[in-house]
């Protein structure tokens, strides 16, 4: 394992003295992460986790609430005295279940509906960019699939595709020839490919430079910055294939100097932190800004509202401060005294997916295997998306597995990574062999 949680959290000050009732919304590799964070803080009291995964269940208690089911979450939170809590996905912050426990009186971790509309819709994103003047690609936005054509003749490609809407992670064409941008519009626009996601579609300039993760806690007015992660999209070795959730991540992302990062702060994280205090909603919770690092300095590619998934399996690694202090000072408005420490080493995570993702694939294929990964100093094994059957540990999901592993240098984290995948026994599944090859 990673770390042990009974020594991780000995030089944390008492919050008061009270421990604090949590509950975590969601069931994938980041919500696991965070489980295995706060369960290693001298605050937490109880963790709860609805509706969580099998890896989840060591860690937390698991109730059978889907993320997605707001009244069911108010009740447990006010039947359990729920002291705050932690929303993972996109699609409950976009649907307000914050704004929902705020009703209640819950401290929540996350933002708002209005806020979340930065990762709810990429064309209201992409005007605030224009409007700020924060750097991004050029862009424009569709319903009709006429002027979208039009608009392709004029540009051509290569370009990007994006629908407007959440389309969990995988609503991003990158075409590079007109027949594929064609295909990805009739898609959209005509076929419904996305349902209501893809009804409006933003087609963009298609960037060059490397990709990089940029992390932020935010409460409404200070913006502390986290660290840096680089994941990769591409479902196969070389970033070939389509787009998919992400199939590895590491951090710290070289490209990201403090140059750099200063830049992100001033010229894109805290313009947007204006903007949406100008519009009546401003942003709480933590602000992930996918970014390309141009020849001309970084620009902003899309924002999420929550953690990665996978990169908050990295930076939970490299976490040093305990993590809760850190959601509640953003929860409440309390960051602008707050900092966090993190590790010298580096983390490097491996996605494990079911064969055929992210197309259909098979579930109910069993794992073996995970403790002899474990085994490996500095190794912890996230499960993404994972059941217990008949006794038996089993895939649930595309995603399923994050083999995780902290070292001094990226090279050194990656080869322990590997060492502990292929520990694993899981003939249904299958991994990218080459994250963090930019790094290494």
């Amino acid at each position: 394992m990673l770390q042990d949680p009974s020594n991780r959290a000995k030089d944390v000050p008492e919050f008061g003295g009270i421990g604090m009732r949590i509950l975590v919304i969601g069931s994938g590799g980041r919500e696991h992460a965070l489980c295995w964070a706060l369960l290693a803080s001298s605050l937490t009291d109880a963790l709860y986790c609805a509706p969580g995964n099998a890896g989840i269940a060591q860690d937390a208690d698991c109730v059978p609430i889907r993320a997605d089911d707001i009244p069911a979450i108010r009740a447990f939170a006010r039947d359990n005295a729920i002291d705050l809590v932690v929303v993972g996905p996109e699609a409950p912050l976009c649907a307000g279940l914050v704004d929902a426990l705020n009703e209640d009186g819950t401290l929540a971790f996350g933002p708002t509906a209005a806020a979340a509309r930065l990762e709810g819709s990429k064309g209201f994103t992409k005007d605030i960019c224009a409007r700020y003047g924060i750097p991004t690609a050029a862009y424009a936005r569709f319903s009709d699939l006429g002027a979208a054509r039009a608009e392709l003749a004029r540009t051509g490609a290569p370009v990007v595709i994006k629908a407007d809407g959440l389309a969990a992670g995988k609503g991003v064409i990158m075409a590079e020839t007109n027949d594929q941008a064609e295909a990805a519009l009739r898609d959209m626009l005509e076929g419904a490919s996305f349902g209501a996601a893809g009804a409006e579609v933003v087609m963009e300039e298609w960037l060059h430079g490397e990709e990089a993760s940029f992390f932020a806690l935010v409460d409404g007015d200070t913006a502390l910055p986290l660290a840096s992660a680089q994941d990769h999209k591409r479902v196969g070795d070389g970033d070939t294939g389509p787009n998919t959730g992400g199939m590895g991540a590491y951090s710290p992302a070289p490209i990201v100097t403090g140059a750099v990062a200063g830049r992100i702060m001033d010229e894109i994280i805290e313009p947007t932190l204006r903007a949406m205090k100008d519009m009546g909603c401003p942003y709480s919770g933590v602000l992930y800004a996918g970014l390309m690092i141009t020849d001309s300095g970084p620009k902003l590619i899309e924002y999420n509202v929550r953690f990665g998934d996978p990169e908050c399996q990295v930076l939970m690694a490299r976490l040093k401060s305990d993590l809760l202090p850190g959601l509640i000072a953003a929860a409440d408005g309390g960051l602008r005294h707050f900092d966090l420490r993190w590790h010298d080493d580096a983390a490097l995570t491996v996605v494990m997916a079911a064969r055929g993702y992210p197309g259909s694939y098979a579930s109910g294929t069993e794992i073996r295997g995970i403790e002899k990964a474990e085994g490996i100093d500095g190794v912890t094994v996230f499960h993404a998306g994972t059941a217990m059957q008949d006794g038996r540990l089993v895939a649930a999901g595309g995603r399923v597995l994050n083999v995780t592993a902290r070292a001094p240098t990226i090279r050194e984290a990656q080869a322990k990574a590997y060492r502990a995948v292929d520990c694993i026994d899981w003939p249904g599944g299958f991994c990218r062999r080459d994250i963090g090859f930019r790094a290494v």
